[in-house]
């Protein structure tokens, strides 16, 4: 088998959702997945991924998304596409099954990845299902998450595969986002003016976290303990205080994420997020504190 080894930041939960993603693609492209976190050193947290076969994981699940082929998926693609933002779109089958209830709108149409017979979907931000969405970006005019993607990968797509051995440091100008990465984010109010009324201040936002954090909420979620308060979230991370120890498959990683209680070495974190404009729109983490 395979390993990849790159460090983390439990304390971003961004970076979390985005190790999942790794683990995910993996999966689908080289099978037999295998991961857990490593917090023995109280300086840096590591994160492990193994595979089949002898390509680095890593690289294999970021030349995925670099290079795939990026659709959106509507149930009626007619009257519900993203052509306006450049995006083509597909018209799912009548066979097919759409992941959440029809949308109002193009904004929270899945997508769809594919390259060389490998096909994957991103659809956590779908609305309408007993699932919380984790969707915390509310774009001006409708900009869909198939436009959000886009960008990323515009963004990240000249220096992703250098990165693979740090890929959490990748960093570029980004005026918009899936705001996962808090390193980017700010509430206008805290900091005491906006930076978008300056047109010299560009704001730096990390493209790889942001693109493999949505594909990590897959099949999985952070725990919102209370369903009236949408500003608090807990997420949880398993493996080991030790390099020794062995790495679990993903089905296990994908329940820590929930803060689900498991018998193994884990870590709970709690999210608190913030309204940077109109309440019950945009969201952004504010604080991680570790319980």
């Amino acid at each position: 088998m395979a390993e990849s080894k790159i460090p983390v930041d439990l304390f971003n939960p961004g970076q979390v959702f985005a190790c999942l993603g790794f683990m995910e693609v993996a999966e689908v492209l080289l099978g037999d997945a295998e991961a857990g976190f490593d917090w023995s050193d109280p300086k840096q947290a590591w994160f492990r991924l193994a595979t089949n076969g002898d390509e680095c994981p890593l690289t294999a699940a970021i030349g995925f998304v670099m290079d795939a082929d990026l659709k959106s998926v509507s149930p009626a693609a007619k009257e519900l596409n993203t052509a306006k933002w450049q995006v083509q779109t597909r018209g799912m089958g009548e066979d097919e099954a759409f992941p959440f209830p029809s949308p109002n709108s193009p904004a929270t149409l899945p997508i769809e990845l594919s390259k060389d017979g490998k096909v994957f979907q991103v659809n956590h931000w779908g609305d309408g299902t007993v699932r919380d969405n984790v969707k915390f970006w509310a774009g001006s005019g409708g900009y869909p998450g198939a436009a959000l993607w886009r960008d990323a990968v515009d963004l990240a797509r000249h220096d992703a595969i250098n990165a693979h051995q740090n890929p959490f440091a990748l960093s570029a100008p980004q005026s918009s986002s899936f705001r996962f990465d808090w390193r980017r984010d700010y509430i206008p109010l805290d900091a005491g003016f906006s930076p978008n009324e300056h047109v010299e201040i560009e704001m730096i936002g990390y493209p790889l976290v942001e693109l493999f954090a949505a594909i990590g909420l897959t099949h999985a979620r952070p725990q919102r303990p209370d369903r009236r308060n949408k500003l608090l979230y807990r997420y949880g991370v398993i493996g080991s205080d030790g390099l020794d120890a062995g790495l679990l498959p993903l089905s296990l990683l994908r329940v820590a994420l929930g803060a689900h209680t498991l018998p193994f070495p884990q870590r709970c974190f709690r999210m608190n997020l913030g309204w940077p404009g109109q309440e019950n729109q945009a969201r952004c983490i504010t604080t991680v504190t570790a319980e």
